[in-house]
């Protein structure tokens, strides 16, 4: 497909100049994404006729040499966008646990080899990989699949005046695991994570009011709010931070909102919550805390800046008896001003911003 806008079409072009091909994927409604084989990633999700990409995506993408050298370069090539990782992460991204010293992404989950599938208009990518599991030391043979749907706007029947000029981007994202030939198979998990610019505010609805768990660094109180029925968590700080907020509380809804020059954006994620499945991923120090199936973490480091939102798909494998699971979200992404995005925040979120 023909990538229309010239924004993106320079991405596009920076990443074929490297040997870095980029599908293009054109919703019912004008909504364009684009996905990048490499790493598995929904790269980019613009809304019709508009140029900004509601994700983050490196720096370094924004020209041909840097972007060579960047994926030249032996580090992780966290290229941005949406990514699906797995759980439990002491086990995929610890190969030295308990030792913390090394965090290491391994390259066959990410960027893996996806394979690009067009069937009857359904753009599929496919990982097959054979991944290592610190603490059983054992290696898991996994096939990982994602392909795109519509997402139309929520709010198209409910649309006031105060949103007539908001523009809007979506998909569905639907994905797969499967545990290939192990008799006894670890627990595995799907985990989803979404990048978006710097320096936002998580909102994450709640049904009573729970105190997240803070994973990593120390987040101040003028930062994280918690209230009965919101918790909201400015994403701003340097360093790096991250909290998880157990099953039993979330609604399956989140959104992210920041600002750039005049234009505020939300991002949204909706999302099936199971709070009887087995959520695995757990704090690095507390390898028997369950139950955690969402994760915001706060990135200003080497690593670059930007913020996620993340969620978890309850495990298969163990005393699940399954060896497959599907998972199903949609992705809300609007962009306008100020005040009109603040009043969809308090509709779909419940966000008194």
């Amino acid at each position: 497909m023909k990538v229309k806008s010239p924004i993106h079409g320079s991405l596009v072009e920076n990443l074929a100049a490297v040997g870095k091909s980029v599908e293009a994927w054109n919703g019912s409604d004008g909504t364009q994404v684009l996905v990048l084989p490499c790493g598995g990633r929904v790269l980019g999700l613009f809304a019709p006729d508009d140029d900004e990409n509601f994700f983050w995506t490196h720096p370094a993408l924004n020209d041909p040499d840097s972007a060579r050298s960047f994926y030249a370069g032996d580090q992780w090539h966290n290229s941005g966008g949406d990514r699906t990782w797995l759980a439990p992460e002491i086990d995929f991204f610890l190969p030295d646990y308990p030792s913390l010293n090394r965090y290491w992404q391994q390259r066959e989950l990410d960027p893996g080899k996806y394979v690009i599938c067009h069937d009857s208009g359904t753009l599929t990518w496919k990982n097959t990989a054979a991944l290592t599991l610190s603490r059983m030391r054992k290696t898991v043979n996994l096939e990982i699949t994602k392909s795109l749907a519509p997402a139309l706007n929520p709010l198209r029947y409910d649309a006031t005046e105060e949103w007539s000029g908001v523009k809007f981007a979506g998909f569905t994202l639907h994905s797969s695991l499967r545990i290939e030939g192990a008799e006894q198979p670890p627990y595995v998990g799907m985990w989803h994570l979404t990048q978006m610019p710097h320096g936002g505010e998580m909102l994450v609805p709640t049904l009573f009011r729970s105190e997240p768990k803070v994973y990593m660094g120390e987040i101040g109180p003028e930062d994280l709010n918690v209230e009965d029925h919101l918790i909201r968590y400015k994403m701003r700080a340097a360093g790096e931070h991250k909290l998880g907020i157990r099953a039993v509380a979330i609604t399956g809804r989140a959104g992210y909102l920041y600002r750039r020059d005049k234009e505020t954006s939300l991002v949204i994620r909706n999302f099936f919550v199971q709070p009887s499945g087995e959520y695995v991923d757990t704090p690095w120090l507390e390898p028997e805390n369950f139950g955690f199936a969402f994760q915001a973490c706060n990135v200003n480091s080497n690593l670059g800046a930007f913020s996620e939102l993340e969620y978890h798909v309850p495990a298969i494998g163990a005393k699940s008896g399954k060896t497959y699971s599907e998972d199903h979200s949609e992705i809300w992404a609007f962009r306008g001003s100020e005040s009109s995005i603040k009043s969809i925040a308090r509709h779909l979120l419940s966000a008194e911003c």
